[in-house]
């Protein structure tokens, strides 16, 4: 059985999802734990569930999801997986910290790329890796089928979309991904982005306003 923990973390109210199943291994997607207390929020619910971390992943690697990746991987000795195509973002996060008031924020190299062809495995789970571009170059999103879970970055929201406006972002790209990429999942999906609560693919096919069937944009 697949669990899930999610964590609000930093000004951007940005959702760290921990996934674990009953073998206690583990997987934590874009750590955004930058203050002290917020990282040990996060080793407090491992250490709690006596879990082991068998690795890091980002969605995609603008400031707000990546803000924890050198804590994480040195606290729990394991490598990060990002996609080929937010390499560059990723890099860029190091130049413009300070200006969003994070001067303390500690870079991390990815040690491992990861595409749409691949698997994210641990303990008894294998999770699917979609390749949904748009808010940017490199997004990629998880989807684990017996238990019907999407961990979907900043690409669909509850009632909203990632926004485009950013560097690397293209509008017409992320409707594309999400109708023909996202949509394809089963409506009872359950859809946990990076901000905000938890919805589903089918809520969104229908009341979306910028891709379901009542959409306004």
């Amino acid at each position: 059985m697949l669990h899930l923990k999610s964590f609000t973390f930093n000004p951007f109210m940005e959702n760290t999802y921990v996934l674990y199943d009953d073998t206690k291994e583990a997987v934590i997607f874009d750590p955004g734990c930058y203050e002290k207390y917020e990282q040990q929020e996060l080793v407090d619910f491992i250490e709690e569930e006596k879990l082991n971390v068998k690795s890091l992943i980002n969605t995609h690697c603008h400031i707000d999801h990546v803000l924890g990746n050198a804590f994480v991987k040195r606290k729990f000795g394991v490598k990060l997986y990002i996609h080929e195509n937010d390499h560059p973002v990723l890099k860029s996060v190091s130049a413009y910290a300070p200006n969003y008031g994070f001067a303390g924020y500690e870079e991390a190299d990815p040690d491992f790329y990861i595409d749409e062809n691949d698997k994210i495995e641990f303990g008894n789970t294998t999770l699917d890796i979609l390749f949904v571009p748009g808010h940017a170059p490199g997004h990629v999103v998880f989807y684990h089928k017996d238990s019907g879970i999407c961990i979907a970055g900043d690409t669909l929201f509850q009632g909203s979309i990632g926004r485009t406006d950013l560097p690397g972002g293209d509008h017409q790209t992320l409707l594309n991904a999400i109708k023909n990429v996202m949509f394809t999942l089963p409506e009872n999906t359950k859809v946990y982005p990076g901000h905000g609560p938890m919805t589903t693919i089918g809520y969104e096919k229908e009341n979306n306003p910028f891709v379901g069937k009542r959409a306004r944009f």
